[in-house]
């Protein structure tokens, strides 16, 4: 695509659409938004702009539709694919000033919400009402619900309660000629034509923009009791996953660690933790409901399996504090990777049995190109979290040979049945890797997808494909 660069006349345009007091032009504004949590990837916008309401929004576009300038929509900035980096300039579309929850509806446990509501927020939100949005990605305190319905979030309570594809019941979106569209219904069925607001949720902000969602919220849960599983094998604990669900259980949160990881959060954040020398992974297993009789069966029954997989000791969280203190060790761990080295993370997931062969031979690569890796994430639902350390490797191998092995992780998850991002979305950093698990007759598909909707290509190009 051949893109306009941003004039004058241009940025004159943009101020009588959103408001002059709403485009942004200084470095400081430019290089704010030059990046996200990705790495360091740095990419400038020429203009930042930050409009009001959905008018708003549709004005601006028609404006750079009409100019042919590329438009970046982006969230609360702490996507880990690159989603939001500018990679052709033009205007960053920042959606922070839609912060409004607009409707709570007890009567239909549904929400109207703005995208740009941090997510924790609107789960407190609601949760006064005695209800619950459970979709709850790790960055739930700063990353926005509009951002989440483009990547199409998970979280560590998929495994019980979906990924936020079962929360999203309509949405009121921007497409790029400025038209505005409702996706869909207000309802618990749909079976109406295609399904556009299915088709927006992971779309990444390339087909519209989103500015108003329609959830389903569900009641609040009464109790629940969190199990850590300690195992001498990342391999045994992979395995006991698995073995959790064909026992009959249906935990609320099944989450993997590997000690390496554990260790990096013990001395980021001084997490008083007896980690014992014989122990190299962790299955964090949290169990739900409204009697505590059931929860404790069903922990009593997981237990009996984690020891016939091998698991050396079980510890018991049922106050809020313990509770709070596992959760903060899971999820603080991207933060204490970062901070320890150059790391580079990748979103692999699998087919739940197939995750020992999937953390073995991450290792075994890891081995064949001089990385390590610390490995967490949603064991539950077979998503794995690979952070890959510099650790050995030279900087021109860090630089150059690197993909290779990275490229090995991906074949190795697809032949697995798996695919290559389980929630953090493609974006700019993994969208070469889409061929290994797609054929090119689907890529030209999603291509013509995004053709009918974004004929010039104005919107979030550069992403996916």
């Amino acid at each position: 695509m051949n893109f306009n660069k941003i004039t004058p006349q241009i940025v004159d345009l943009i101020k009588e659409a959103v408001g002059a007091a709403n485009v942004f032009l200084d470095e400081e504004s430019l290089a704010n938004y030059a990046h996200d949590e990705t790495e360091d990837l740095k990419f400038y916008p020429e203009v930042v702009v930050k409009p009001l309401d959905t008018a708003a929004v549709s004005a601006l576009l028609k404006v750079c539709n009409g100019h042919q300038v590329p438009v970046t929509p982006r969230g609360g900035g702490t996507g880990l694919s690159g989603g939001a980096l500018p990679v052709h300039g033009g205007v960053l579309l920042s959606m922070e000033k839609f912060k409004k929850v607009l409707d709570i509806d007890t009567e239909n446990l549904q929400a109207t919400v703005e995208p740009g509501v941090i997510t924790q927020e609107f789960m407190d939100a609601v949760g006064e009402f005695g209800l619950r949005y459970p979709v709850d990605p790790s960055s739930k305190g700063s990353c926005f619900i509009g951002g989440n319905v483009a990547h199409g979030s998970g979280g560590p309570r998929v495994v019980k309660y979906g990924t936020i594809r079962e929360y999203i019941l309509n949405l009121e979106v921007v497409l790029p000629d400025g038209q505005i569209i409702w996706t869909g219904a207000n309802t618990l069925k749909y079976a109406s034509g295609y399904n556009l607001t299915q088709l927006m949720i992971g779309s990444e902000g390339t087909l519209g923009v989103v500015t108003k969602i329609v959830t389903k919220l569900i009641p609040v849960i009464g109790h629940s009791v969190l199990m850590l599983a300690s195992f001498t094998e990342n391999e045994a604990a992979c395995a006991a996953v698995s073995a959790i669900f064909r026992a009959g259980m249906t935990p609320s949160a099944l989450e993997f660690m590997e000690r390496k990881g554990v260790e990096w959060v013990i001395k980021y954040d001084n997490i008083q933790f007896d980690l014992k020398d014989d122990v190299n992974a962790f299955l964090m297993l949290e169990f739900d409901g409204d009697d505590m009789d059931t929860i404790f069966k069903d922990c009593e029954k997981a237990n009996s399996v984690l020891e016939a997989q091998g698991c050396v000791e079980v510890l018991f969280a049922d106050t809020a504090a313990q509770k709070e203190e596992l959760w903060k060790m899971r999820r603080v761990m991207a933060e204490s990777v970062k901070s320890n080295s150059v790391y580079k993370e990748e979103d692999t997931v699998v087919p739940r049995a197939a995750l020992p062969k999937l953390i073995s031979g991450i290792k075994e690569i890891g081995a064949k190109y001089g990385f390590d890796s610390v490995c967490y994430g949603h064991a539950g639902d077979g998503n794995l979290h690979v952070n890959i350390i510099k650790a050995g490797m030279s900087d021109d191998d860090w630089k150059n040979k690197l993909k290779f092995g990275i490229t090995e992780i991906f074949e190795l998850t697809a032949a697995l049945g798996g695919t290559i991002s389980g929630e953090h979305g493609i974006g700019l950093v993994q969208k070469e890797f889409m061929p290994l698990k797609y054929a090119e007759i689907n890529l030209n598909l999603m291509r013509g997808i995004k053709q009918i909707f974004d004929p010039n290509g104005i919107l979030n190009p550069g992403k996916i494909f």
